[in-house]
C-alpha cells in the first residue's frame, strides 16, 4: 500500500512539472533583429543581454542575434567602441537596434605596463597608443618603422634600405652612455628580445623584432617615462613599446580572414655627376690599358673611342633592380560559450633592390583562451618565425658592392665581371667588382624563433585577481659569410660560420585587487618578476679556400674558432597602489626592489620607485559645459629607476687567446692567453634615472579635439662608461667606471581633431610634435672627451656630437687659404656637427567617405647633422653632382700668409680632392619633410556581396617616401644610420643599401 501511495504522489508530481512547464514555454517569446552602426554596416560580436538575468548572446557576422525572454524584461546591447542601449520588452518579437559610436569610450582603456588594462582617463603618466590598422597600412616588414613619425617623443631611424635592416628607437633621448639605449619591446606582457644581428661583415645586421608578423599586432602602446615604466625595472629604463596581439571572440562562429599584399619598390639613390668620363685632369682612363679609380676625365660628349661617341653607362640604374614583395596572410577566430580562438599564418617575401639580397619570414601565431572555472581563465599562445636574410657587405667594406656602384664612372662597362681567363675585370685596384660580388659573396642568417605564452587569471574573490605569467623567447641563428677566392680583400678567399642560441625566460606572479571605499576606488598590484638570459655563441673563420665553389668551411686551409657563453639574471618585488577620489583625484604609487646579476654583490640589490598624481578638474563643471569640454586634466609625476646596462662578467677580468707580433695563438698546438687589457671593475653598481614630468590633456566636443602636452627632465647619474683610461703603470689599458652624468630634457605635444562627422564622411587629423635637448654633463674625474663610434661624448654637448678635421679659419670664421689657392684642415679637430635634431613632428590624415577611404601621413625633421660619405669618399673620385661644376674658381677666404683675400684660381680637382681629407666639408644638415604613406582603399557595399561566400572584400593600394624635402642634403634619404641601430652608428650616411620608393597593392577578404 505504501508504494502504491508513493507511486501516486510520483504520477501527481510529474503531472504537475509537465503542466508547468508547458505553460512556462507558453510564455516564453523569441526575440530576434540585427544590430547597426550609425552608418547602417552590421555590428558583429555586440553582447545582447536580458538585464537583470545571466542570459545573454553575442551578433553574428551579419549583426543578427536571436534571443529568447518571458514575455516581459529590459533587453540590453553593449559594444566597446558605442555607446550602450536599453530597450524595455513588452513582448516584442523583433527589434533592430542601432549603436553610435562613442569616442570617449573608443579612448579610455590601453594596455599599460605588465599587460594591465587602465582607464587612460585615469593614468598619471604620458603614453600614446597606436592601432594595428595604422600599422599593417605601413607595408614595412618591421613593425618598429611603422609608427615612425606618428608617437610623440620617440625617434626612430632605420639603417638601411636592404631586405630586414635593423632600425633604432630611443625614447625621449639617450639615457645610457654605452648602454642599449633602444627601448624594451613587450608582447603581451612578455619581455623580447630586439638585438642587432645576422651580419658577419660591414652594415647594418636586423632588429630580431623583424621577426614579428605585424597583422597578428591588435595595438601598440609606447610608455615614455619612468614613472610609465618603473614596474619593468632595469629592462624598462630606456621606455616600453607595449605590443598586444589580436584575440578571438567568444560566442563567435569561425571567420576566415584572407589579405595578400603586392609592392614595388625602387632606390632613393644620392646625387651623382652624369657629365664627366673616368680618367684624371681631363685626360681619359679606358679602364683597361690605363686605370684610375676617379672620374676627373674629359666630358662625355666629346669623348670619341675609337672614332665613335662614347657610351655612358648609369651605373645604378644598371646594377639596382625593381625591389617586390609578396605578403599573404591567412587568420581564423572565433570561439565558443566559455573559449575563445585566433590562428594566423603569413608568408612575407622581400626581394631587395640590390640583386641577391631577400628577406623571407614565414609566421605561425596561435592562441587560446578558456574559462576552465567561473573564476579561472587562462591563455596559451605561440608565436613561431622562421626567418631567413640574405644581404651584402655594405659601407666603407672593400667587398661592398654599393660604393664602387655610386663611385663607378659612367664611361665604363663593368660587364662582364671576368675577364677571359677567369679573373676579375677591373677598371680600378683594390676593390672588387660590384658583378662580381653578387655572385661571389653572400652573407646568410635563418632564424628558427618560438615564442611562447601563459596567462592564468584566478579570482578567489570577486576583487582580487591572481595571475601567473610566464612566456619565453628562444631562437637559435644560423649565420654563413662565404668570399670567393679571387677577391681583392680575400685573395685566397674565406668563411664564417657563426651559431648563435639565445634563451629569455620571465615570469611574473601578480596580485592585484581593485574595492571601493566609499569615495575610493583602491586598485594595488603586488608582484614578482623572475628573469634569466642565456646567450651561446660559436664563430669560426676559415681563410683559404681549397676549393672552388665549396661553401663548408671544411674547404678552408686555416680554422680559428672561438666560442662564448653568457648568463644574466634578474629578480624584482613590486608594488603598485592607485588610488582615486571621487573620480577627480589620482594618486599613483610604485616601488620595485631589483636584483641583478651582473652588478657588485654589495651593489647588486636597489630600490626604486615612483609617485605620480592627476586632477582631473573638468569633474568639477556643469554638465553643460561637460558637453563642451569632456575632459580637463593635470598630471605630475617623480620616478627613479634603475638600469643595469652592462654586458655579463664585466666584474672580472678574463683571459683571451692572444696574437704576439705575427704568432697568432693557437700555435703549433700550443695555447696562449693573456689577461684583458681591460680591468674588471668588482664594484659596479646600477645607473640611476631620476625623471620629473608633467602633462595637461583636454578634451572638446567628446573628444572630437583632444590635446595633451607633456614636458619631462630627466638625469642620469651613476652612469656606466666602459674602457676609460687609467694608468699604464697598473698593467691595464682601461676598466668600467659608474661616473657618467648626463640629462634630458623636452616637451611633447599630442593633438588630434575630427574637423568633420556625418553619416557618410568623417575626417580625423592627428599631430604631433617633439622637441628635446640633451646635455653630457660628466664623464669621469677630469676627462673632457671619450669616442662613441663615428660620434663622440663631450662634457657640456649634446649625447652624438660629430667631432673631426674641420676647415682653418681666422678669429673672424673665415676660411684660411695655402699659396696655393687651396683651404686646408686646422691643425687641431673639433666639433664639426649635432646629430640630434632640433625638433620632429608628424601629421597624420584619415578620411572616410562611405567605403572609400584616404589616409597620408607627412613627417618632418627639423636639423640633425648627418656626415655625407659618399660625398666625401666621391669628393676623391669625382662622382658627386656637385663636382660637375669643375671649371677654374677662387676659393673664398684670406691667404694665411698674407691676410689678406685669396686671389689664387685652382682647378675644381684640385679643390674637391683637397677638402676630401676635410670631415666638415661632408657634414650637411638633415632636415627634411616627407609624405611618408599614402593609403586609398576601398570596401565592397555589403549589399554587393549577398550570395557570394564572402563577408567584407577591401582593396587598397598604398605608397611610401612619395616625396622627400631635404633641402641641405644631398644622399637618396636623410632618414639613415648606415652602420646599424648602436649608439655610434648614428648621423652617418655612408654607401649603405639606399631606402627605396614602394608601391602596394592590397586584398582583403573576409570568409
Amino acid at each position: 500500500m505504501k508504494l502504491k501511495r508513493l507511486f501516486k504522489k510520483f504520477i501527481l508530481s510529474l503531472t504537475c512539472m509537465v503542466l508547468f512547464c508547458a505553460v512556462t514555454q507558453a510564455q516564453t517569446t523569441v526575440l530576434k533583429g540585427k544590430v547597426s552602426d550609425d552608418k547602417g554596416f552590421p555590428l558583429p560580436g555586440v553582447t545582447v543581454r536580458l538585464k537583470g538575468t545571466n542570459k545573454g548572446v553575442s551578433t553574428d557576422l551579419n549583426g543578427k542575434y536571436t534571443i529568447s525572454y518571458p514575455g516581459t524584461g529590459v533587453i540590453s546591447f553593449s559594444a566597446i567602441g558605442y555607446t550602450s542601449k536599453e530597450v524595455k520588452l513588452t513582448g516584442q518579437t523583433e527589434i533592430d537596434a542601432v549603436l553610435a559610436e562613442d569616442n570617449k569610450t573608443l579612448s579610455e582603456v590601453v594596455v599599460t605596463a605588465l599587460g594591465i588594462k587602465r582607464d587612460k582617463r585615469v593614468l598619471t603618466y604620458s603614453s600614446q597608443e597606436v592601432k594595428g590598422s595604422e600599422l599593417v597600412q605601413g607595408k614595412d616588414p618591421n613593425i618598429v618603422n611603422d609608427i615612425a613619425g606618428k608617437v610623440s617623443g620617440v625617434q626612430i631611424t632605420s639603417s638601411s634600405g636592404n631586405p630586414g635592416s635593423s632600425t633604432r628607437i630611443v625614447i625621449r633621448g639617450a639615457s645610457s652612455f654605452y648602454g642599449d639605449n633602444n627601448a624594451l619591446m613587450v608582447i603581451d606582457g612578455i619581455p623580447v628580445d630586439n638585438s642587432e644581428t645576422g651580419n658577419l661583415n660591414s652594415g647594418p645586421g636586423t632588429s630580431r623584432i623583424a621577426d614579428l608578423d605585424p597583422n597578428i599586432v591588435e595595438n601598440i602602446n609606447v610608455l615614455k617615462g619612468a614613472a610609465a615604466t618603473a614596474l619593468y625595472g632595469s629592462l624598462g629604463a630606456n621606455g616600453v613599446i607595449i605590443i598586444t596581439t589580436k584575440t578571438g571572440s567568444a560566442n563567435k562562429k569561425p571567420t576566415i580572414n584572407f589579405s595578400s599584399d603586392l609592392s614595388f619598390e625602387n632606390p632613393l639613390l644620392p646625387q651623382i655627376q652624369s657629365k664627366y668620363a673616368q680618367g684624371t685632369n681631363g685626360i681619359y682612363y679606358d679602364g683597361v690599358t690605363k686605370k684610375t679609380s676617379t672620374s676627373w676625365g674629359p666630358l662625355m660628349d666629346t669623348l670619341k673611342i675609337n672614332g665613335q661617341a662614347a657610351k655612358k653607362y648609369n651605373q645604378s640604374d644598371l646594377f639596382f633592380r625593381t625591389g617586390h614583395t609578396y605578403n599573404n596572410v591567412v587568420s581564423i577566430n572565433g570561439g565558443g560559450p566559455a573559449s575563445n580562438y585566433y590562428v594566423s599564418y603569413s608568408n612575407f617575401n622581400q626581394q631587395g633592390t640590390v640583386p641577391t639580397t631577400s628577406f623571407i619570414r614565414n609566421s605561425i601565431f596561435a592562441k587560446y583562451g578558456a574559462q576552465i572555472l567561473p573564476n579561472l581563465t587562462t591563455t596559451f599562445q605561440l608565436n613561431y618565425t622562421n626567418s631567413q636574410n640574405h644581404r651584402l657587405p655594405e659601407g666603407y667594406a672593400l667587398e661592398s658592392p654599393v660604393w664602387t656602384i655610386f663611385t663607378a664612372p659612367i664611361s665604363y662597362n663593368l660587364q662582364p665581371y671576368e675577364n677571359a681567363d677567369g679573373t676579375q675585370r677591373l677598371y680600378r685596384y683594390s676593390r672588387n667588382n660590384p658583378y662580381w660580388v653578387l655572385n661571389n659573396i653572400s652573407n646568410t642568417s635563418a632564424i628558427n624563433r618560438f615564442m611562447p605564452t601563459f596567462t592564468a587569471d584566478y579570482k578567489p574573490l570577486k576583487w582580487i585577481t591572481i595571475t601567473e605569467r610566464f612566456g619565453a623567447d628562444v631562437y637559435t641563428e644560423q649565420d654563413n659569410y662565404h668570399e670567393s677566392a679571387q677577391s681583392v680583400s680575400n685573395p685566397n678567399g674565406r668563411i664564417v660560420v657563426n651559431n648563435a642560441n639565445f634563451r629569455q625566460i620571465n615570469n611574473d606572479l601578480i596580485v592585484s585587487a581593485n574595492h571601493q571605499f566609499g569615495d575610493f576606488n583602491i586598485d594595488a598590484i603586488l608582484g614578482n618578476n623572475i628573469f634569466s638570459q642565456y646567450t651561446e655563441d660559436s664563430y669560426a673563420n676559415g681563410v683559404g679556400l681549397s676549393v672552388a665553389d665549396l661553401n663548408n668551411i671544411s674547404s678552408a686551409s686555416t680554422v680559428s674558432y672561438s666560442e662564448s657563453h653568457a648568463l644574466i639574471r634578474r629578480i624584482g618585488f613590486y608594488l603598485q597602489t592607485n588610488i582615486d577620489y571621487k573620480k577627480f583625484l589620482v594618486l599613483s604609487l610604485t616601488g620595485r626592489y631589483d636584483g641583478s646579476s651582473v652588478l657588485s654583490t654589495s651593489h647588486n640589490f636597489y630600490p626604486y620607485g615612483s609617485a605620480a598624481g592627476s586632477f582631473i578638474f573638468s569633474e568639477f563643471f556643469s554638465k553643460d559645459f561637460q558637453d563642451i569640454m569632456n575632459l580637463g586634466k593635470l598630471r605630475v609625476s617623480y620616478a627613479t629607476v634603475g638600469g643595469s646596462n652592462v654586458g655579463a662578467y664585466s666584474l672580472t677580468t678574463p683571459y683571451y687567446s692572444q696574437t704576439i707580433r705575427n704568432i697568432t695563438f693557437p700555435y703549433q698546438g700550443q695555447s696562449g692567453f693573456l689577461l684583458s687589457s681591460t680591468l674588471g671593475n668588482p664594484f659596479l653598481k646600477n645607473e640611476r634615472i631620476n625623471e620629473f614630468e608633467a602633462g595637461f590633456e583636454t578634451g572638446f566636443f567628446n573628444n572630437r579635439i583632444s590635446l595633451e602636452a607633456s614636458y619631462f627632465a630627466k638625469k642620469t647619474v651613476d652612469g656606466i662608461i666602459p674602457g676609460v683610461s687609467i694608468a699604464p703603470s697598473t698593467g691595464y689599458s682601461g676598466t668600467t667606471v659608474n661616473t657618467g652624468v648626463m640629462q634630458n630634457k623636452g616637451v611633447e605635444l599630442l593633438l588630434s581633431v575630427v574637423p568633420v562627422k556625418s553619416r557618410d564622411f568623417t575626417w580625423n587629423m592627428t599631430v604631433n610634435f617633439t622637441r628635446t635637448r640633451n646635455k653630457v654633463l660628466n664623464l669621469y674625474g677630469d676627462l673632457q672627451q671619450l669616442g662613441n663610434g663615428f660620434t663622440s661624448l663631450i662634457v657640456g654637448q649634446p649625447y652624438g656630437i660629430i667631432y673631426g678635421t674641420r676647415y682653418a679659419r681666422n678669429a673672424a670664421g673665415k676660411l684660411l687659404i695655402g699659396d696655393d689657392g687651396l683651404p686646408y684642415a686646422d691643425a687641431t679637430q673639433g666639433i664639426i656637427g649635432n646629430t640630434n635634431p632640433k625638433w620632429t613632428g608628424g601629421v597624420t590624415n584619415t578620411l572616410k567617405y562611405k567605403q572609400l577611404s584616404l589616409s597620408f601621413f607627412f613627417d618632418v625633421k627639423k636639423g640633425g647633422d648627418i656626415q655625407n660619405n659618399v660625398d666625401g669618399y666621391g669628393y676623391f673620385y669625382g662622382t658627386p653632382k656637385v663636382t660637375e661644376n669643375r671649371g677654374p674658381r677662387v676659393v673664398d677666404g684670406v691667404n694665411a700668409t698674407t691676410g689678406l683675400p685669396n686671389t689664387v684660381s685652382v682647378s675644381g680637382q684640385a679643390y674637391y680632392q683637397r677638402i676630401n681629407g676635410i670631415t666638415e666639408s661632408v657634414i650637411q644638415d638633415g632636415t627634411y619633410l616627407k609624405l611618408r604613406n599614402v593609403s586609398l582603399g576601398y570596401s565592397l557595399t555589403p549589399s554587393w556581396l549577398k550570395g557570394s561566400p564572402f563577408k567584407t572584400v577591401n582593396l587598397s593600394v598604398t605608397g611610401r617616401n612619395l616625396w622627400i624635402y631635404a633641402p641641405h642634403f644631398t644622399g637618396g634619404d636623410p632618414e639613415v644610420s648606415s652602420f646599424g641601430a648602436s649608439n655610434g652608428s648614428q648621423g652617418i650616411y655612408s654607401f649603405s643599401t639606399p631606402t627605396s620608393r614602394s608601391f602596394d597593392l592590397s586584398l582583403k577578404l573576409t570568409l
